[in-house]
């Protein structure tokens, strides 16, 4: 009986082994921790993923593929044509990505809408700048906004007014790291990390077979971010996970303080308690929707539509009525949370 325990105790290990191994090689040689990095959509995207090979162009090709359909940015785009009122013929990733966008704004009720693109512009974001608009521009802009007005059909789509326009800004990034790790995923890859200009897809470990760190950043309004710190750290193996603030991207005039993020359903830029909205979901772009919503929503709303929403898992940073910073998030999230002096 002893000798055989023993034999089965070796057996074991040897089939762990091999299990490592054959993680670990393939026929074309060993596997490494490759690291890509590059531009994309007007800003940086990393790669990190266990394999034999480089999967830089492959990973990059798809990246523009996905600028090729929704960036704004791109006057060839899919988006700019459908815009400009050249075509109605929405590709597939379009389709997809507005699909999703209309679920997402009936969920939060309104909070999340790609067609608020006329107002982010006149409050002098996005694609053109100029002098803050008064109420009368601001109602006049909001006939525009509102998916109401958008319709699909197959490929087909229409809009209500074909003045409206649609701005995928901010779910982009998300549904760019989504599809590089679907890019991943066909190859067989079970650990990476995939960030868009801070939108994140994990799968599987690090290179040093932990779960993978991701830091949420302090809400610092200074223009060295990089030096603010971090509020926390959480440990993903697997997962989508977005962050949406307002402490970076503002400006002030007339002594006030502007922020990117504006309310669809109001036209005006969000002032809500939430400084930054970190949310963990099924997939990036829909982390990515999401968190912007949140900030719309602010806190005491967010937390409602998130009761109706078990797959997703958010964290918040608020400031309090005295201007202090506090946190708050779900129970799922608070399992993540890396422990901290």
């Amino acid at each position: 009986m002893m000798y055989r325990k023993l034999f089965l105790s070796i057996l074991a290990a040897i089939a762990l082994a091999c299990l490592l191994l054959f993680r670990h090689r393939t026929a074309q040689g060993e596997w490494r921790m490759v690291h890509d990095e590059g531009t994309v959509f007007g800003t940086l995207y990393h790669a990190k993923y266990l394999y034999d090979k480089d999967l830089k162009a492959e990973l990059e090709a798809e990246l523009q593929r996905v600028d090729a359909s929704l960036s704004m940015f791109n006057p060839q785009s899919t988006v700019s044509r459908i815009n400009r009122n050249e075509t109605d013929d929405a590709d597939e990733m379009l389709g997809e990505v507005l699909r999703l966008s209309f679920r997402i704004n009936e969920a939060t009720g309104g909070a999340f809408d790609p067609t608020v693109a006329p107002l982010v512009n006149a409050w002098g974001f996005g694609y053109k700048n100029g002098l803050l608009p008064d109420s009368t521009q601001v109602d006049s802009l909001l006939s525009l906004v509102g998916l109401r007005g958008i319709h699909l059909q197959g490929s087909r789509l229409t809009k209500g007014n074909p003045l409206s326009v649609l701005d995928f800004s901010a779910i982009a990034k998300g549904y760019g790291a989504d599809r590089a790790a679907q890019v991943l995923r066909r190859h067989g890859i079970k650990d990476f990390m995939v960030e868009i200009g801070g939108e994140v897809v994990t799968e599987g470990v690090n290179g040093k077979g932990e779960p993978w760190r991701i830091g949420i950043d302090k809400p610092d309004e200074s223009t060295a971010a990089a030096s603010s710190g971090l509020q926390d750290i959480i440990s993903l193996m697997s997962g989508a996970i977005a962050t949406s603030g307002n402490y970076r991207n503002y400006y002030v005039a007339d002594g006030r303080k502007i922020a990117h993020t504006i309310n669809p359903l109001t036209g005006y830029p969000a002032q809500q308690d939430i400084l930054s909205s970190t949310v963990l979901a099924p997939s990036c772009a829909e982390a990515d929707a999401f968190a912007t919503a949140f900030m719309v929503l602010g806190l005491e709303a967010a937390r409602q539509v998130l009761q109706g929403q078990p797959q997703l898992e958010a964290y918040f940073i608020c400031s309090d009525e005295q201007g202090n910073c506090r946190t708050w998030h779900t129970e799922g999230f608070g399992k993540l949370l890396e422990a901290r002096d």
